[in-house]
């Protein structure tokens, strides 16, 4: 099974869509404990219409994202704690139900795991396939960015 990951830190919706387009996904997984977002075009239902125009399915797995607590250790570096924390997570009754959703829907589609950092090593998007899907083929896209200036 392959899965593909993406980040839209620094993208436009437009950029994020083309890239998933280009790939073949059909289907966008949103892994973030908060779908909104302050960048334009990436609050869930903003997406959402965005994606569906461009003939892809978003479906949003909240309970597959981070908790307050793993955002911060992100933001701190502390990819260990992130690790930890999100672990914790993973054994939660709705995200284990959510996993096996998100199993089920990537081996019927071309699936995208979506996230706000650009890199996914930083990201629990890659926990997250390590930890339920680890036979699988990860392939990371990266959105073209527009340079700010």
């Amino acid at each position: 099974m392959q899965i593909f990951t993406i980040g839209y830190e620094g993208a436009t919706q437009a950029e994020l869509i083309a890239a998933l387009k280009a790939a073949g996904v059909t289907l966008l997984a949103d892994v973030r404990a908060v779908p909104l977002s302050r960048r334009p075009g990436f609050s869930k239902n903003i997406l959402a219409a965005g994606l569906k125009e461009a003939g892809i399915d978003y479906v949003g797995f909240k309970a597959l994202g981070t908790p307050p607590e793993g955002r911060e250790a992100a933001r701190k570096g502390n990819h260990a704690r992130l690790a930890a924390i999100y672990a914790g997570q993973l054994d939660l009754p709705e995200a284990i139900v959510q996993g096996a959703q998100l199993i089920e829907m990537a081996q019927d589609k071309p699936t995208a795991l979506l996230c706000f950092e650009r890199e996914p090593g930083g990201c629990h998007r890659s926990l997250l396939i390590d930890a339920i899907m680890p036979g699988a083929e990860r392939i990371d896209l990266f959105p073209a960015t527009t340079p700010s200036v």
